[in-house]
């Protein structure tokens, strides 16, 4: 059974006005237990209010929202409880930082959750392990820390929480690519302590290639596709057209392939990139 699955989802901001506008159109997915989704779609594309539907902070218009086989609007008295469970980091999440010290900013989320100290204790300090944080900075204020630290901390707070499915909106967004590639890491590394579900929204198709098993593109409030990863890179030009940019080594082997040179595979990391070159090569040497 999928963790978390929509049914013919649609969602229309300003119902009945004339700023009527629909933004997720009659949305069908299936999200598995223990995925790594990247979410893309270029400004408007419907993904940011997509993911807000996960975890109900919208209700749809029309359609289902499914975790676990439920719909999570079936009580909305225990909308709450879906919000413990869906656990929905926004963009440039360092700016709701407010706790006095960086150990209770990441507790206050389990703490919300009845938990006792003990148990608080334990996420506080595996997740802050898993993002890269170390047990001297936990009674540090986290307004001294810096603009990677802060996003680590604020990221740590949802995390902590332990939910079923993590969503990330724009982790990276601002950072240079060593904080990137920082962020990105700690992320690999928390889902696979947990093997909980993770989803991560990204205009980066590059940063995207390199860790999702399956890749979900919006366009103009549809699903334009959900398939794993080299399946999507194989329609990179169609991807290209609906203003998505691919990665620049996937640009790189469709030119090649214009030329006449056709490696047979879809390319979109560096890494496999090298590994192809390094074996033509050595056919080549071969013959």
């Amino acid at each position: 059974m999928a963790i978390l699955e929509t049914r013919d989802l649609t969602y229309t901001y300003s119902p009945d006005t004339p700023f009527e506008k629909t933004a997720v159109d009659h949305v069908s997915l299936k999200i598995e237990q223990g995925e790594l989704i990247g979410v893309m779609g270029h400004t408007g594309s419907g993904k940011s209010t997509l993911i807000q539907h996960f975890n109900g902070l919208l209700r749809p218009t029309s359609g289902q929202i499914l975790l676990d086989g439920k719909d999570i609007w079936e009580n909305k008295n225990k909308i709450r409880d879906v919000r413990f469970q869906v656990g929905l980091v926004f963009q440039y999440p360092e700016y709701q930082i407010f706790e006095e010290t960086v150990y209770k900013d990441i507790a206050f989320g389990p703490k919300n959750m009845g938990l006792d100290e003990d148990e608080i204790k334990r996420r506080v300090l595996a997740t802050a392990a898993d993002i890269g944080l170390s047990e001297e900075l936990m009674e540090r204020s986290p307004f001294e820390l810096s603009g990677g630290q802060k996003r680590r901390v604020a990221i740590a707070g949802v995390m902590a929480m332990e939910p079923k499915v993590l969503i990330l909106d724009e982790p990276t967004a601002g950072l240079d690519p060593a904080g990137r590639d920082l962020i990105l890491s700690h992320i690999k590394a928390y889902h696979k302590r947990t093997g909980n579900t993770t989803l991560i929204v990204s205009h980066s198709m590059e940063d995207i290639a390199s860790f999702a098993d399956r890749i979900l593109v919006m366009n103009k409030g549809k699903l334009f596709c959900f398939d794993e990863t080299e399946r999507v890179f194989s329609r990179a030009e169609e991807i290209a057209e609906i203003g998505l940019d691919v990665p620049q080594i996937t640009r790189v082997f469709m030119e090649l392939r214009r030329r006449g040179l056709d490696f047979g595979k879809e390319v979109y990391t560096v890494g496999y990139a090298r590994d192809l070159i390094l074996r033509e090569l050595r056919e080549r040497k071969g013959e």
